[in-house]
């Protein structure tokens, strides 16, 4: 049933997919030459889903964040044509270490990385590049490594996007079951899965782990500590899977998409931030003279 309904999903896709846009959205099945229509099409903009590899619960492969903002941003690749980058999953995971499969790089080579990515894209042809959340890890991680575009001049410009969670439901048929079921790897994320790989989906394992919250830390609101997501849920599970299902995942993947192919509109037609970004570069090559 979820293979049939996730198949029936694909087809609406391919078939809203304008006859005359023959240009795959994905960086590595274009041709060279195609690439270079892909940019024309694309107005030389670009997407980086954002994902990660780490535990999601007893019900979710450790790919979860990875194939599910890939696949949503393809879909929004589809309302709105923009090249999108294969498959990224070197952020920040430190706090699920302890868990089989998860693959954790260090902090230093997590900015490298991505910088090298980026600047490689821009080499490419893509003088704006959005990157997509898709990992709840990535949350800090993303605000700082934008903030340091602005260390010296660059002729492209990154934009951020921290893509809208299952808790943030648009529509009925997008909200969880019930109070409490989302969370990491829970009702909302498992759905998502369920739409965008029903086969890699095992919500029916839920009750084999607990995703409670073991709030084992007293300390005053506004602190922090590495360990608190781990004083919290050991597990690396918060909520309940159990109730996840396609029809879900797919009204929310759908919402989500269309956050993302707007925000991808709006980016292609600014022009304000691109040249105030130069203006910054020009400015800070040769500051002027405070005033007497």
């Amino acid at each position: 049933m979820h293979k049939t309904l996730g198949f029936v999903s694909l087809m609406l896709v391919m078939w809203a997919y304008p006859a005359a846009q023959s240009l795959s959205p994905k960086w590595e099945e274009l041709t060279a030459s195609d690439f270079v229509k892909a940019l024309d099409a694309s107005g030389s903009t670009c997407a980086l889903p954002f994902g990660i590899v780490e535990k999601h619960g007893p019900a979710g492969p450790l790919g979860t964040d990875l194939i599910n903002v890939r696949y949503t941003t393809l879909l929004a690749a589809r309302q709105e044509y923009t090249i999108v980058f294969p498959e990224y999953y070197f952020g920040q995971i430190f706090e699920a270490r302890h868990q089989p499969g998860t693959i954790a790089y260090s902090s230093r080579l997590q900015l490298k990385l991505l910088q090298e990515t980026l600047a490689e894209m821009a080499r490419n042809g893509c003088r704006k590049i959005l990157i997509v959340n898709g990992h709840g890890g990535n949350n800090s991680l993303l605000p700082y490594f934008a903030q340091t575009q602005l260390d010296s001049p660059k002729d492209y410009i990154v934009y951020t996007l921290m893509a809208l969670g299952p808790s943030q439901a648009t529509t009925a048929a997008a909200a969880p079951s019930r109070a409490g079921v989302d969370g990491h790897a829970g009702e909302g994320e498992i759905s998502n899965v369920m739409a965008s790989r029903p086969d890699l989906a095992h919500p029916e394992r839920s009750s084999t782990e607990s995703g409670a919250d073991l709030n084992r830390l007293e300390l005053p609101a506004g602190v922090y500590t590495a360990i608190s997501w781990y004083a919290r849920f050991p597990n690396h599970y918060a909520g309940d899977a159990a109730g996840a299902t396609a029809t879900r995942g797919q009204a929310s993947t759908n919402a989500t998409a269309v956050s993302v192919a707007n925000a991808l509109r709006a980016i292609k037609r600014d022009e304000t931030g691109p040249r105030l970004q130069k203006e910054f570069f020009e400015k800070t090559a040769k500051p002027a003279p405070a005033r007497q």
